[in-house]
């Protein structure tokens, strides 16, 4: 075959000089034709097998040909039918006022691996760790009341695997600004949450990940990944909101996300999972289930920018209201939801007619539906639905929040916010009770109830918490901790401002250079194997 393939080559070469008009034609034969048949030519390339030869329309006929078709899907999918997610398991916890309402993950980086607590935000992208800082958060265990081991700084000169970008390369935004092409890649982002921000220097190093695939099995994975060595954090990052860092899960090429895709590791989507008790799930490579609920991604100036989606119609109790539709960004980095004034009027009007409590005032709170509490247990409250299109219904299993007094339900709010932009947010308190999936090859938002409990994923995770707290939404108590210092929700950064590293684009030479050696791989066995595969005894 390969000295076939070489005459080839040498005919065209010679036909291409004298500039003669090549055409080439071929005739594709059946592997189990009678033509092929006649060529006598075992699997073993020894002499006419045709006492092992499938007769047509037999049942062994067919049973060879799709086992022949599931090779091949094998091949085409290859580990796109996998699910990865941290080596140190896919949990996700939300831990409180300390932590500033968001769910954190553990991950490991670098050579050796050194675990961070990192926060999770599907509204930004880049993956920063707190490194050789300048100002950064606490990172003692004895600082926050929910943490048994101190958190860690990452040091690129600590890990064998780590590289600086430099200023010349393509994903250094900032390159102009540097005085040497030879220089490290600065970084800095801005978030919209006021006066937070991130900046240091970007560098690529290992994200230590586990797979399992539809049978089970079970395997490590050290994906090339760029992050930024964050020595200067502002703002929420220094009250208390991602203290040991956050990964960006968003939609621009430098998320973890398009990294694990582009390199071929998993399929272009990953879902989030929360329960009501503050525990989760985070898979990158889930689709979801076939049965889930959907809607599509709407573009933002024209860009798939962030995961924007289109609310027709919101509905309170059996009600569904006029006038009440808007676009929202679908942000696990925002602990609340905010909606645009004149649907968050709609909402709360109705709301409060339907509410059967009376409404009370609470200082230095931001929500404005707050209600007493007949009960000591969790209220009725009226139910609240995102209706999208094609009908689809998102029902919100927990639009309100619950603040705890010495007896139990002392106090309930309406988990809502104003915001004076004309896109919303939908925040992970809308997502509580799902499996919140982020399929950005379809491009679409799916859905699904869950448990959380159902994936079929890892059960062990090391939890570093004390436990999870009992109520894990704020309460009288947790509104101030050990320390003496009080977190508001809500105020993880949702999205970069254009001077981010959401634009910035990632090559992996790395996996460049495996697809040469598996190309090479497949034309050494395609010259080694023979013309016919005869099946062999049963």
């Amino acid at each position: 075959m390969a000295v076939l393939l070489l005459l080839f080559l040498m005919v065209s070469g010679v036909l291409a000089e004298t500039g003669a008009a090549v055409t080439f034609s071929s005739r594709l034969i059946h592997r189990f034709s009678e033509e092929v048949k006649s060529l006598g030519v075992s699997r073993s390339g020894g002499a006419n097998s045709t006492g092992f030869w499938l007769d047509k329309r037999s049942l062994e006929y067919y049973q060879l040909l799709v086992s022949s078709d599931f090779q091949r899907q094998h091949m085409k999918l290859g580990t796109l039918n996998e699910l990865l997610f941290p080596s140190e398991g896919s949990r996700t916890m939300l831990l409180g006022n300390d932590f500033a309402w968001l769910h954190y993950t553990w991950i490991d980086v670098g050579t050796p691996n050194v675990a961070f607590l990192v926060a999770l935000d599907v509204g930004s992208d880049l993956l920063w760790l707190p490194c050789e800082c300048v100002q950064c958060a606490p990172l003692s265990a004895s600082y926050y009341s929910s943490l048994d081991r101190d958190m860690n700084e990452y040091s690129p000169s600590a890990s064998s695997t780590s590289k600086h970008l430099t200023c010349s390369h393509q994903l250094c935004e900032l390159g102009p600004n540097c005085k040497s092409t030879k220089e490290s890649c600065p970084y800095n982002v801005n978030y919209v949450s006021e006066k937070t921000s991130t900046s240091g220097l970007l560098v690529q190093d290992v994200l230590h990940l586990a797979l399992r695939n539809n049978n089970g099995w079970n395997n490590s994975v050290k994906a090339p990944v760029v992050l930024g060595c964050g020595m200067n954090q502002t703002g929420h990052y220094l009250d208390g909101a991602a203290p040991d860092g956050l990964m960006g899960l968003g939609t621009g090429e430098i998320s973890v996300p398009s990294l694990l895709a582009r390199a071929g590791l998993v399929k272009n989507s990953f879902s989030l999972c929360f329960e009501e008790d503050g525990s989760g799930r985070i898979l990158f490579g889930d689709v979801g289930p076939v049965a889930q609920k959907y809607t599509p991604f709407l573009p933002l100036n024209g860009k798939y920018s962030t995961y924007i989606v289109g609310v027709e119609a919101s509905c309170v109790g059996n009600s569904c209201l006029k006038q009440s539709g808007f676009t929202a960004m679908v942000d696990s980095g925002t602990s609340f939801t905010f909606l645009p004034n004149d649907v968050y009027k709609r909402i709360t009007d109705e709301f409060d007619k339907r509410v059967n409590a009376t409404r009370v005032s609470k200082k230095d709170y931001p929500w404005e539906y707050c209600y007493k509490s007949s009960t000591k247990v969790k209220p009725k409250v009226p139910t609240l639905t995102l209706m999208f299109s094609l009908n689809n219904s998102f029902v919100v299993h927990d639009p309100v929040f619950l603040i705890y007094g010495m007896e139990g339900v002392d106090t309930f709010c309406l988990a809502i916010q104003i915001t004076k932009e004309d896109i919303g947010t939908i925040g992970h308190n809308f997502m509580t009770g799902y499996q919140m999936v982020f399929d950005r090859e379809s491009l679409k938002l799916g859905w699904s109830h869950s448990n959380c409990q159902d994936l079929k994923d890892d059960e062990s995770m090391p939890l570093s918490p004390n436990g999870r707290p009992s109520n894990p939404l704020p309460t009288n108590q947790q509104q101030s901790s050990a320390q003496g210092h009080a977190v508001a929700p809500a105020v993880a950064g949702r999205a970069p401002t254009a001077s981010s590293a959401s634009a910035l684009k990632v090559t992996t030479p790395h996996f460049s250079v495996l697809r040469l050696l598996l190309l090479i791989m497949l034309l050494h066995l395609l010259a080694h194997t023979p013309l016919v595969d005869s099946p062999g005894p049963p």
